[in-house]
């Protein structure tokens, strides 16, 4: 079947070219370039509004928040404006290179604030009032700003044709998306510009395109079914949703994977596709789950082999498809969480809605309104909607819901229930796991006492359920997560669930402390030899601790009401805060100074009297921390030094002043450069005597970037390190001579 995809998929993709193929053509490279025509990657359009200003009213002017197109070294290349004001004109210029100052200029685009453009002709503000004036008004259109064509050297970035801005305007399709989106719904960020239909998410073209390639593809499944029958497929009449396994059922399951394609087609072929400027291709919409507006926009040649191309992501089905596991059958349906019937003895692992992080169903009818037009009459019974069903979506949407609390409640009701039934089917002999992951501006806002966090942890409580252990899952790439900003799933955790004691008491809040602090650190300990990282380290914690508040049938607080998990997530935050502090106690004095320095000012400068103050509470001196090679101390200021600043050829085996601080930070610097090399294990097995307390500070040192200074940048230094701390000391334990630069010798 894999094949048949691929193979279908390019025969699709050829009578899509012979049909609309004319509205994607070629561009002419100048005669320096070849003078030869280059398929088209992307064409770079940006969004525009009349000037704000009367006398230049009758001027479209872009709102662009980024003019750069490549920032690779040594091929930089950026959008220039060429304004003339006594034509009233604006022309799009390729820049090749250029200063430093002048790509940075080019990368806020005609941006000067959050949501806010400048007028290029007249320097005349662009409010986000006037922006969404235009916009419900029907005045927002799009300019061509450049074209992105495919070399033999790389991507050749032309200035924008007049013929090619024409031809992207010159079909109209008989049929586009008219149904309307939810534009309360969670992540929609569009509907204030005057966007209300899904067919306002795409341009004329692409819908075209998307239309095209829907027709043809049931076009298709008919000769698919006659390829089968002569193949020696059994002639059975009975349809794929009525179970059946001959021609006619294998031409509509190929053709549910080349409508999948289109699904994945249309991710990258929409008027909301960013230009990634680093990698020097369109980036699709649902890097996260959401409908953020996006003001410059790249158009993928769908029609070609690049990223956003229909072929590509017909190929990425067929290579799911020949991933799958054939020997071990599985089975899907759609039910209610909340009464379905599981098995005998079931094992649950489920991964929920989170509160109001996505809204699922609002969401997924962009992809729901382009299936439909091409394998309604393969499922029509799922295709029988307008739009996919939302009102029983178990998703905290205060619009659909008459407001927050009402959401809140009525996703706690819903999410208990769904449990009660897990807990009560679920097998007495395994835990049940449920996963839960954390929005990074969930994180940073409320840190794990969030309000969907403990209205999740609330409903697992009041089906009968305790939590006997939280691990943490880092369930979405790094470099994705820094890329999409506050919404994004920052990690995720999985919660270990068992039926608490039916005989299980109630304690008073004095009670649940004093066994928190017997249980807790232990529990931490446990997690920091397992070098848990830094940063799902209060994640982590939640297991241990909710494990104390949720074996109890309540916990009372001193007015006999019940402790609310909002109020325990809290405390065992504390208790973690504590536990962390403590390990202070055992650093040495030059160390526990430049924490409490590095707390109150970071790596920037304070009073002589202030550092001298805190060093006489230690017993020590300023001078002394100085000799440890810690801080600067002159005229009558003192600060840490950077790691940048610190001696490159600093040997801890013939230092006489020796401190953990110093350590963790050679250390750090040395990962920071080398990563998981030989010489960071070499440094590691030098300072192996005060490894652990290294560690130790570590995390003290994350807690205080992260929670404390808001520092994201020195926060990651020491995750990264503590993450990679395993193999680490692997390597370290593998050098006995540490003498010498390279004739290192390694147990093999």
């Amino acid at each position: 079947m894999a094949e048949d995809v691929t193979y279908y998929g390019e025969r699709v993709r050829q009578r899509a070219v012979e049909r609309i193929g004319q509205l994607y053509p070629k561009v002419d490279l100048p005669k320096e370039l070849g003078g030869q025509k280059a398929t088209v990657i992307a064409w770079i359009w940006a969004r525009t509004v009349p000037s704000p200003d009367p006398a230049f009213s009758n001027v479209r002017v872009p709102i662009a928040s980024n003019f750069v197109l490549s920032t690779k070294k040594g091929k930089e290349s950026w959008i220039s404006l060429e304004i003339d004001k006594a034509t009233k004109t604006i022309q799009y210029r390729i820049r090749k290179g250029g200063t430093k100052a002048e790509i940075d200029k080019a990368k806020e685009g005609t941006k000067v604030g959050r949501a806010n453009f400048v007028c290029p002709i007249s320097e005349t503000a662009i409010t986000p009032e006037y922006i969404k004036e235009c916009g419900l008004k029907g005045e927002l259109g799009q300019t061509l700003m450049a074209i992105v064509a495919d070399g033999k050297g790389g991507r050749i970035y032309l200035p924008p044709s007049q013929h090619h801005e024409d031809v992207a305007f010159s079909q109209v399709s008989e049929w586009k998306p008219e149904a309307e989106f939810f534009q309360q719904g969670l992540g929609f960020r569009v509907g204030n510009y005057g966007m209300s239909k899904w067919s306002d998410l795409f341009t004329q073209r692409q819908i075209v395109a998307l239309n095209t390639l829907g027709e043809i593809i049931k076009d298709v499944r008919g000769e698919i079914e006659v390829a089968a029958l002569a193949g020696g497929m059994a002639d059975s009449e009975p349809s794929l949703r009525d179970g059946g396994v001959g021609a006619k059922a294998y031409a509509e399951a190929v053709s549910i994977y080349l409508a999948f394609g289109i699904d994945r087609a249309a991710d990258f072929n929409n008027s909301l596709v960013r230009w990634s400027s680093s990698n020097e291709k369109p980036m699709n919409l649902f890097g996260r789950q959401a409908i953020p507006m996006v003001w410059d926009f790249a158009e993928a040649n769908i029609l070609a082999d690049v990223v956003g191309g229909f072929a590509p992501a017909t190929e990425y089905q067929a290579k799911c498809l020949s991933r799958l596991i054939t020997d071990t059958p599985g089975v899907a349906w759609q039910h209610d969480a909340q009464s379905v019937i599981y098995g005998p003895d079931a094992v649950i692992s489920t991964d929920p809605p989170y509160y109001d992080n996505i809204g699922y169903a609002d969401l997924s009818d962009f992809f729901y309104v382009w299936l439909k037009r091409s394998i309604s009459d393969v499922y029509p019974d799922l295709f029988s909607f307008i739009q996919t069903p939302k009102s029983e979506e178990l998703v905290a949407t205060p619009a659909r819901h008459g407001g927050g609390k009402a959401a809140e409640q009525f996703f706690l009701d819903g999410m208990t229930k769904a449990m009660r039934s897990m807990a009560l089917q679920a097998s007495a002999e395994y835990p049940l796991s449920i996963y839960y992951a954390f929005k990074q501006s969930e994180i940073e806002k409320d840190g794990i006492s969030s309000t969907g966090w403990a209205t999740f942890i609330q409903a697992i409580i009041d089906a009968g359920m305790y939590i006997s252990a939280t691990w943490p899952v880092r369930s979405e790439q790094t470099s994705r997560i820094r890329g999409i900003g506050s919404n994004a799933l920052a990690s995720s955790v999985v919660l270990v669930c068992r039926k608490r004691d039916e005989n299980a008491i109630s304690v008073s809040r004095a009670e649940f402390l004093r066994a928190l602090k017997r249980e807790l650190p232990a529990a931490i300990a446990k997690l920091q030899v397992a070098n848990i990282a830094p940063a799902d380290m209060p994640q982590s914690a939640i297991g241990p601790g909710m494990g104390v508040f949720s074996h109890y049938k309540t916990v009372l607080e001193s007015d006999d009401s019940p402790m609310s998990v909002k109020t325990a997530l809290q405390l065992i935050n504390r208790e973690l805060d504590e536990y962390l502090g403590g390990i202070q106690g055992e650093f040495d004095a030059d160390t526990r100074f430049a924490i409490t320095w590095f707390e109150q000012h970071g790596m920037g400068k304070g009073d002589y009297g202030t550092a001298n103050s805190i060093a006489t509470a230690r017993g020590i001196s300023v001078d002394s921390v100085k000799h440890a090679g810690i801080v600067e101390s002159a005229a009558g200021k003192v600060r840490i030094l950077t790691r940048d600043e610190l001696d490159e050829d600093w040997d801890p085996e013939e230092d006489r002043h020796l401190t953990v601080w110093e350590c963790l930070q050679h250390l750090v610097g040395r990962h920071e450069k080398d990563g998981i090399s030989h010489d960071t294990a070499v440094l590691l097995k030098k300072i192996s005597t005060q490894a652990e307390a290294v560690k130790d500070l570590a995390y003290c040192l994350y807690d205080i970037s992260a929670n404390k200074r808001k520092d994201a940048k020195e926060a990651t230094a020491y995750n990264a390190l503590i993450a990679d701390w395993t193999e680490l000391t692997k390597a370290a334990a593998a050098i006995h001579d540490t003498s010498g630069d390279r004739q290192i010798r390694l147990d093999i």
